[in-house]
């Protein structure tokens, strides 16, 4: 057992024996103020008798008679009686006599007082003794409940300690698990059917060991796809340098080879750049206000040029207010990306249609086209860093889609992706204002 455990189980158990011990010394006494027989304080009076003494003292002999009647009507085992200075019981009522007290084994007790006036008065109390012959052997013993009561506290204690503790020590071993490397551990099902805030701390350990495993995973795929990349174009250049020199004549050829291999590194370098201050949650201008129907229009006049050129057609729709206060080259580039890449994958003669409207108090920018679409267990997947669909081959890094939607969710959107009816891809971006 670990230190929490003793900890706990100490803890647990000093408060059960405290909290016994005070509501028994608290019934004790109230069993001796207010079940105390006359008789069961032994000679010389005690409490009971003290308490009559003190009504004859201050409320005289009438008051004594009163709380005498009270008594009896009460059913008390033990009887008493007032004698004044003449030796008269009070009520007229004749004391037991002495072969009666011997042969019923009576207890008798006394004590003296005074009236208000000063008058002498003798109170007596006759009753069964304090421990009749033969009930000393039937008495249980008094450690037999304090050992009882002490073994049910260790054993509650020690349940409740095991109980609290037992998750945290496996809460322990799984996160020493998860530093070594083991990114697979996992704590839930451990747990059992307990369903409190240690179990749900079970649960918000799965969640982050399942993120950070997908954390890692994705920085190892990362690094592995930009190996990739760069061994292409590294390839070729080496390639052309090689040509060069094996042909001088061939010189302007190659560096233009050259050139264009450097630029497409250059390309590949900013996008990675790109990426990583957006995952870094790093900002590269301060925030400014713009209109957000202003700058799809923007991108979309732009894209629309370029289309028209290859053969392709862009229609843009919307027109309201949309004011945020954002990064607007980030903005602007992801709603480039997602405009150019549906003109990319846009057959020749195709239409895009990009419409910008208001909902509720979000903006959004729905892109369609007409192109290849993406089979819908891709449909995620195409807004990963360098992944490039099968069905829609295309020259470019893979990269665009993936900084659109880390640029939106900077600015607390979202972009998602769905298949068009009749063939094609509609990517919406949804920001709020």
């Amino acid at each position: 057992m670990g230190r929490l455990f003793w900890k706990m189980f100490l803890a647990f158990w000093l408060s059960l024996v405290l909290a016994a011990a005070g509501v028994g010394a608290g019934v004790w006494l109230y069993k001796q103020v207010d079940a105390e027989e006359p008789g069961e304080v032994g000679r010389g009076g005690g409490f009971v008798l003290g308490t009559f003494a003190a009504v004859i003292r201050h409320g005289g002999p009438a008051a004594a008679i009163a709380m005498i009647e009270d008594w009896e009507a009460r059913g008390r085992r033990s009887r008493i009686f007032v004698i004044d200075g003449a030796g008269r019981e009070l009520r007229g009522q004749p004391l037991p006599g002495s072969d009666l007290v011997e042969a019923q084994g009576l207890e008798v007790s006394r004590v003296a007082t005074r009236g208000p006036d000063g008058a002498a008065f003798e109170v007596i109390s006759v009753g069964p003794p304090r421990h009749p012959r033969g009930r000393d052997r039937e008495r249980p013993s008094p450690w037999f409940p304090l050992v009882s009561g002490l073994l049910a506290s260790l054993a509650f204690s020690g349940l409740m300690a095991w109980y609290l503790a037992r998750p945290v020590r496996q809460l322990r071993g799984a996160l020493g698990s998860l530093a070594e490397g083991r990114l697979d551990t996992r704590v839930g099902a451990r747990m059992g059917g307990w369903r409190d805030e240690i179990s749900d701390l079970g649960q918000d350990f799965d969640h982050m060991a399942h993120r950070l495993e997908a954390l890692v995973e994705s920085q190892r795929r990362l690094l592995h796809d930009v190996s990739h990349e760069l061994r292409s174009p590294l390839a070729r250049l080496q390639a052309a340098i090689g040509l060069a020199r094996q042909n001088p004549a061939r010189g302007s050829e190659l560096m233009e080879r050259v050139e264009r291999e450097s630029a497409r590194l250059d390309r590949l370098v900013g996008e990675l750049l790109t990426l990583a201050r957006l995952d870094a949650g790093t900002s590269e201008s301060p925030r400014e206000a713009l209109d957000l129907f202003d700058l799809a229009a923007g991108v979309a006049d732009d894209a629309a040029f370029e289309a028209e050129v290859g053969g392709r057609a862009l229609v843009f729709k919307g027109d309201g207010d949309a004011p945020l206060l954002a990064d607007g080259a980030r903005l602007q580039r992801a709603f480039e990306n997602v405009v150019r890449n549906a003109v990319k994958f846009s057959p020749f003669g195709g239409v895009v249609e990009v419409v910008a409207k208001v909902a509720g108090d979000r903006f959004e920018l729905t892109v369609a086209d007409r192109g290849p679409g993406v089979p819908e267990g891709e449909l995620e997947a195409i807004f990963e860093p360098f992944f490039r669909s099968d069905h829609a081959a295309a020259e470019g890094f893979g990269l665009g889609l993936a900084i659109a939607r880390r640029a939106v969710a900077a600015h607390g959107g979202d972009v998602t992706a769905r298949n068009r009816e009749g063939g094609g891809l509609v990517v919406t971006i949804r920001l709020p204002m």
